[in-house]
This record gives structure tokens, sequence and C-alpha cells, in this order.
């Protein structure tokens, strides 16, 4: 039986905080210009069908590095797809709990302009 998106929401909304209060005071004032998405990845293939599948998580818009963002797609985001995430941890609260988290770090780590090798430097990847 899936489980409901409303609960999926509530265990990653309170992981995120968690994770985003363990952050250095510096990193922590980062993250809180990013906006964080919690979605399913069925909802997100209707409107973008270039997406993968699979997909776990996604930063998109500008980057800590670039300049200002000119518009509304430039604004920095993190999209958490919680039904892949959910799917990928098998069922498992605790799992998806880590998944969440790391997820979301490693789509922070590329708003602060990190690339894949820093990322996974990190144990992120």
């Amino acid at each position: 039986m899936p489980v409901a998106f409303a609960k999926l929401l509530r265990l990653a909304e309170t992981e995120v905080a968690r994770a985003q209060s363990r952050l250095p005071a510096d990193v922590r004032a980062a993250a809180d210009e990013c906006a964080v998405q919690f979605e399913t990845i069925d909802d997100s293939l209707d409107a973008d069908e270039s997406l993968d599948d699979d997909l776990l998580g996604l930063f998109e818009g500008m980057n800590r590095l670039d300049p200002l963002p000119s518009g509304p797609d430039d604004r920095p985001r993190i999209r958490l797809f919680l039904d892949n995430l959910w799917d990928y941890s098998d069922g498992d609260e605790l799992m998806f709990r880590r998944e969440v988290r790391t997820t979301y770090l490693h789509e922070l780590g590329h708003y602060l302009g990190w690339d894949e090798a820093q990322i996974e430097a990190l144990g992120l990847g």
C-alpha cells in the first residue's frame, strides 16, 4: 500500500529542518536563501518530461557563485522527489530520512557552487 504524500512530506520537512539546524552558521544562512520544494516525480514529469523518472533530487537556478538571479527561473531551489526517495528506501522510514538528508545536502552543495567531486569527497555522492 503506498504511503500517503502527507506523511512523506512531514517526515521530509522534519529531516531537512534537522539537517539545516546542524549546519555551520554561515552555511545555514546560505541554505536559507535556497527554497526547498517537496514533490512527487509523477506530478513533476507531467510538467517537465525531461526529468529522469528515478530522480531523487534536483538543484535548479543560480548557485551562490553565479551573479544574482535576473528572473524567477534563475532563483535557487532544491526539489526533492519524495515518492522516489521512498521507493529508493524500500519503504523503510529510517532509510527514507537518511536519503532525504543526504539528497538535500547533496543538492545544497550544488547551490553552494560545489561540483560533483567536491560533493562526493564530503560523502554526499
